[in-house]
């Protein structure tokens, strides 16, 4: 399926307390299949943990009934009186949040997920309770409090009038036991491998860095009384990392232990914070980390950040393509010591992607040329022009790169590093705009063959054919802003730059101005006949000033560049 980036999605991340039957897992998430509008994106089952996280995402209303059939299914499935495992749990769908992705508010969310625990509790008669945003006390907000006790208590906690479940009946049921259903901020699952099998030392640094952290004892040692406070409460001592929470277990699989967290503020506490503060904090307890685990998916800025904060470290260039940042924070952060990291079945975003939605910057170049020989209108002048100015930006962002790092201009790799970023920003802009202006080409065409036989059609068609035409000047419009940037790029990089690429930024500079003098002809020939004469005016007193300080800019980067030439 495909799904469309401007509709309300919500993704689900469902946790099943079966970990190691292949057949029982596929047979719960085969019904996720089945439902128009859901798209699976990762099914993460651990033995040791014989627990399986899954995570599939779309429209709400489809969503909450792939959600309803999985909870179902599990039920039947899976028996948790017969379930051993490493994770805390209390039911067959242990825990099921949903998490606003994109058009939805999290109030909205919410109102999701208590539909999907009413009905989960009515027609499936077992124990549900709301938890994080969704929790009908603050009591229920965390998932741990929720879960305290686990399966084996949940028959005397059911018992307690305090804990009677939101949905369906306060009675224990032994097969499916109790599911907590939740709306939250997106979480990293998130496991840090350590260099012992010991679960107690694993355990000290999760207590280390959660943010909870650990009992506050006489004299600070383990084995001392609990301090508690005037009303009788136990005194916490927080750890050091605000938005995670942490435990410490052995997996047998493995051979180690770990410490596994759940990231529930990456903006507090991004991920690559998380691993050095961990490493950290095993390194003064005589433990190394070796690597870590992704459990279910991330978003794709995370990742960014992470590769931009290790390059940073090494004093080099951020400025450098969206993989090559992908694959510096997976090897800094051992993302593949035990397994491969793929970044297409990971990232979020990745999972999303739909190649349909920008064909031509998929192609290769033979192809890509091909395409614009070929006898269709499109790709024309426009989509050419947008994929010169990238190659102009680029042009000019290798330069910052290999200037970022040259010998003795250590002291200088954050001012390239920087030109490196809006260079890099530039490109991909551009390349956005290659298939831009195609679709908006391909706009025009759709409305001009809306019906006109009535007054009501003559004027949707009217209308949808001015919002089209727009739309096709806007795009080239974008392209010389973008381009006249990319200029700005070059004639730093030919000023200030390593001179033995000074000619690359000449060329880069020839690229930017090309792109930008045909979109400016595409910025004309789409104006033409346009009836919303103040728009035009504007965009053409805009466009023609660009095209003359890009001439401007032209004369002076060639200067520069046969002047340092020699």
């Amino acid at each position: 399926m495909s799904l469309s980036r401007n509709a309300q999605l919500v993704e689900c991340v469902p946790n099943f307390s079966e970990g190691r039957d292949a057949g029982v897992i596929s047979r719960i998430t085969e019904v996720i299949e089945t439902v128009e509008g859901a798209k699976l994106l990762d099914i993460d089952p651990g033995k040791a943990t014989n627990r399986t996280v899954v995570t599939f995402v779309g429209h709400p209303e489809a969503v909450t009934e792939a959600a309803f059939r999985a909870i179902a299914r599990a039920a039947e499935l899976i028996d948790m009186s017969q379930h051993r495992g490493e994770h805390p749990r209390m039911g067959a769908t242990d825990v099921c949040p949903l998490v606003p992705i994109s058009g939805l508010t999290m109030e909205e969310t919410v109102e999701w997920a208590q539909r999907l625990a009413e009905r989960v509790g009515r027609e499936l008669d077992f124990p549900v309770y709301l938890y994080e945003h969704a929790a009908t006390s603050p009591e229920r907000r965390n998932l741990a409090t929720v879960r305290e006790g686990e399966y084996e208590g949940l028959a005397e906690k059911l018992r307690r009038p305090e804990w009677a479940p939101d949905f369906g009946p306060a009675e224990f049921r032994p097969g499916p036991g109790a599911t907590a259903v939740g709306a939250r901020d997106f979480l990293i699952a998130y496991n840090v491998n350590l260099n012992t099998t010991s679960t107690r030392r694993a355990t000290a640094v999760a207590w280390d860095v959660r943010e909870k952290g650990r009992v506050m004892r006489e004299g600070g040692k383990p084995g001392g009384k609990i301090l508690r406070d005037e009303r009788g409460k136990k005194r916490w001592q927080a750890g050091t990392l605000p938005g995670v929470k942490a435990i410490g277990w052995f997996i047998e699989e493995y051979g180690l232990a770990q410490v596994s967290l759940n990231i529930t503020d990456m903006r507090a506490t991004p991920v690559h914070k998380v691993f050095e503060e961990v490493a950290g904090k095993a390194r003064a307890r005589g433990l190394r980390a070796t690597g870590s685990e992704l459990v279910g998916l991330i978003p794709l800025q995370a990742m960014l950040d992470a590769g931009r904060h290790f390059l940073a470290k090494q004093q080099r260039s951020l400025g450098v393509p969206e993989d090559e940042l992908i694959k510096i924070a997976v090897k800094s952060m051992g993302l593949d010591d035990l397994a491969p990291f793929d970044p297409a079945q990971k990232i979020i975003e990745y999972q999303l992607r739909d190649p349909a939605d920008d064909p031509l910057v998929h192609m290769d170049l033979r192809a890509f040329a091909a395409e614009t020989a070929s006898e269709s209108p499109a790709p024309g002048g426009g989509s050419v022009a947008a994929y010169a100015g990238a190659l102009g930006a680029a042009l000019a962002t290798m330069v910052a790169n290999l200037s970022s790092h040259k010998r003795g201009w250590d002291d200088r790799w954050e001012d390239f590093s920087g030109w490196a970023e809006k260079g890099q920003a530039l490109e991909a802009e551009l390349l956005r705009l290659v298939d831009e202006d195609t679709h908006a080409f391909n706009r025009i065409g759709a409305a001009f063959r809306l019906p006109k036989k009535t007054a009501e059609e003559k004027q949707a068609r009217a209308a949808a054919v001015a919002e089209a035409t727009r739309g096709a000047i806007d795009a080239p419009f974008q392209v010389m802003q973008r381009s006249l940037e990319a200029m700005e790029v070059a004639t730093a990089m030919a000023r200030d730059g390593m001179s033995s690429s000074v000619s690359d930024a000449g060329v880069g500079a020839l690229c930017a101005r090309a792109a930008l003098r045909g979109a400016h002809l595409n910025v004309l020939i789409n104006a033409a006949g346009f009836d919303d004469q103040e728009y035009l005016a504007e965009k053409l007193r805009a466009a023609k000033e660009m095209a003359a300080e890009a001439e401007r800019l032209e004369a002076e980067i060639l200067g520069i560049v046969e002047e340092r030439m020699g």
